[in-house]
């Protein structure tokens, strides 16, 4: 599944995970790009169930994948990321765009809540969805559609940020609430993206989850969904991950 390029080797396959409210469509403008410079990609749909099935359900998709992979997480597809590679032993790097790089026994709610930029908590609503037997339900959230171009995507046109609010995808509140395991970060060369307009992540957390993983930090102006408002730039820092981790090998 993946190409052979003279300088730098074998690269890697790129598997992009979607965050909370999105779906893989998100990445286009970055899935573009990264095809227009020969790489094999992937954007799987991520369920939004909760992080152990999430992750469980990208890991799996990762141990089906010929040769090396870089695992790139916008938002809370960072803890997905961080949770499946350590089960995916061809995972040889991660990309944290807007996203979350927690550690084990932490919980995104915790992490979130602690953001001084973010406003995403008064953006939510409650919905429930059919969880289990004899009409068991759970809650899930998705954005006040009043209120997501604020929260999520302020440097995008209100006609564009009106169609994500129209396809929003809702998330489990389990996905807040469970709690993280061990953390591929700390064994992985890892970078992340940094939209200094992050409200809803909110910008102070992702630098500092990012300075305490060591990774490589680029800060990048523009709002949470930076990949939809700034592609070429998060294109950028996918690529400079995707070269240094390449297999060298023949």
């Amino acid at each position: 599944m993946n190409a052979t390029d003279e300088q730098t080797g074998v690269k890697p396959t790129i598997v992009l995970v979607h965050g909370a409210f999105a779906d893989a469509s998100s990445w286009n403008g970055v899935i573009e790009r990264l095809q227009q410079q020969g790489y094999t990609v992937i954007a799987p749909a991520n369920p939004l169930r909760g992080v152990a099935a999430d992750s469980a359900d990208s890991a799996s998709l990762l141990n089906q994948i010929d040769g090396p992979v870089l695992l790139v997480g916008h938002s809370y597809g960072g803890v997905v990321i961080t949770n499946a590679a350590t089960s995916a032993p061809n995972v040889v790097g991660l990309v944290y765009v807007a996203a979350f790089a927690i550690d084990e026994g932490e919980t995104l709610g915790e992490a979130d809540g602690h953001s001084k930029d973010s406003i995403l908590s008064a953006a939510l609503v409650q919905y429930r969805y059919p969880s289990g037997a004899d009409g068991e339900t759970s809650v899930e959230l998705a954005l006040n559609p009043a209120l997501l171009r604020e929260a999520m995507a302020a440097d995008l046109p209100p006609e564009v940020t009106a169609l994500m609010a129209a396809t929003q995808r809702p998330i489990a509140t389990a996905a807040f609430s469970e709690v993280s395991g061990p953390a591929a970060w700390r064994k992985l060369p890892s970078w992340t993206v940094v939209a200094t307009g992050d409200k809803a992540a909110g910008a102070d957390i992702i630098r500092s989850m990012a300075q305490r993983a060591g990774a490589h930090i680029v800060e990048v102006e523009g709002s949470h969904v930076i990949m939809i408002s700034q592609p070429q730039a998060v294109t950028d820092v996918i690529l400079t991950a995707a070269r240094a981790v390449a297999d060298t090998r023949r």
